[in-house]
């Protein structure tokens, strides 16, 4: 079992940036493709962005993309979401969650919630205009 715990979120003005940090609890969590998903009062939760276990590869809606960066430090167990040029639209309710796969298959959809197999309790992120 892996527990994950988002971090980072907050109030922030529009054009402002942030943070959100995703920890997890085991050392499997190297191995495992992890993605950002937000969720705005009244929508659905959307696929943000997603990496693969090395980093290699990442993965970007196009609502962030040019604004948003993931990444991970394996040692830390941590993945990152550095998100910049933030806007009111941004403000939602962002969850990590980890694939117990390394990368994403043929056939495995990254932007699915499905995908998943564990999730963490989310970080409030509110963008004021």
């Amino acid at each position: 079992q892996v527990q994950l715990v988002e971090s980072g979120g907050g109030l922030v003005q529009a054009g402002g940036s942030l943070r959100l940090s995703c920890a997890a609890s085991a050392r499997t969590f190297s191995s495992y493709a992890v993605g950002w998903f937000r969720q705005a009062p009244g929508k659905e939760r959307e696929f943000v962005a997603a990496i693969t276990w090395s980093g290699g590869n990442t993965y970007y809606a196009d609502s962030v993309k040019g604004r948003t960066t993931i990444a991970r430090d394996n040692a830390k167990n941590t993945v990152y979401l550095q998100m910049n040029s933030l806007k009111p639209e941004d403000t939602a309710v962002y969850y990590c969650a980890a694939a117990r796969q390394p990368t994403f298959y043929t056939g495995t959809l990254y932007y699915r919630r499905e995908t998943y197999d564990y999730w963490g309790q989310g970080t409030q992120v509110t963008v004021s205009s």
